[in-house]
């Protein structure tokens, strides 16, 4: 018996192992926390190129895209993620409270959270995809998910979706541990890769 190594079901099999691969590698260099912006950048970047015809090697060159991405990707989340994370715990705070105006400001809290979050999503992927300065990453991370509302919504829908699976269905967790994230990553480039194609002048 032989067994072709170019055959369809050996490839799919090899590209599923990568995707495993790829997604343990992502979480395990989030765990320091403060590596979460270039683990995050990294994996755009690979996903980004696999995305264009199956270019690249995802699992060698994350880490040569983990390197070279970790300075302006960290300053970056420091930028975006953190002040998200922080509103995303005022808002639990207000929305202890039974007043109409801390209801409000738990709304706006969480307004604003989901929106740098969309925004660190994009200066992730721009450091992915380009090589801007931070300023003019930070400044278009900004602007994009007003400029880009139902792209962003299809950014934001994988993450929320993963998130909402754990809490609804515990047993997800296992399928978001191994492919999870580097098959949301995957499908988001093509998003990315849509609006940075548009505003690309």
């Amino acid at each position: 018996m032989r067994i072709d190594p170019d055959s369809r079901t050996i490839g799919g099999f090899s590209t599923f192992l990568t995707f495993v691969g790829l997604n343990l590698l992502y979480i395990v260099l989030c765990l320091p926390v403060v590596t979460i912006g270039a683990a995050t950048s990294a994996l755009y970047e690979v996903t980004l190129r696999y995305s264009d015809d199956e270019s690249g090697r995802p699992l060698k060159d994350y880490f040569p895209a983990f390197r070279a991405n970790f300075g302006r990707a960290t300053v970056l989340m420091l930028c975006l993620l953190l002040p998200a994370a922080l509103l995303g715990f005022s808002s639990v705070f207000w929305f202890s409270h039974p007043a109409l105006l801390a209801g409000a400001a738990g709304i706006a809290a969480v307004i604003g959270a989901v929106y740098l979050f969309a925004a660190f999503l994009y200066a992730m992927a721009q450091v992915a995809y380009f090589r801007n300065t931070v300023r003019q990453t930070l400044k278009n991370a900004l602007l994009l998910p007003a400029a880009e509302p139902v792209r962003t919504l299809g950014v934001l829908v994988i993450p929320v979706t993963a998130v909402a699976l754990m809490i609804l269905f515990p047993p997800a967790a296992i399928l978001v541990g191994t492919i999870g994230f580097s098959v949301g990553a995957y499908a988001t480039a093509f998003l990315f890769r849509s609006v940075f194609t548009r505003h690309d002048a």
